[in-house]
């Protein structure tokens, strides 16, 4: 079940940074990288769970 939680925790983290990148404030932007950065950590977070079967 963690493969599936991360994938979605780093897609929502992603959409929602995408999104913050099109504010016209520079400190929106840049927490708009920092999540959408982090949400695909997550997601190979997932990836790798994923791949040890869930072991980790």
């Amino acid at each position: 079940m963690g493969e599936l939680t991360e994938k979605i925790k780093g897609n929502t983290n992603e959409a929602i940074g995408e999104v913050k990148q099109q504010s016209g404030n520079p400190q929106t932007r840049r927490e708009g990288r920092e999540q959408e950065v982090k949400g695909k950590a997550q997601q190979l977070k997932g990836e790798v769970e994923g791949a040890l079967g869930n072991d980790i």
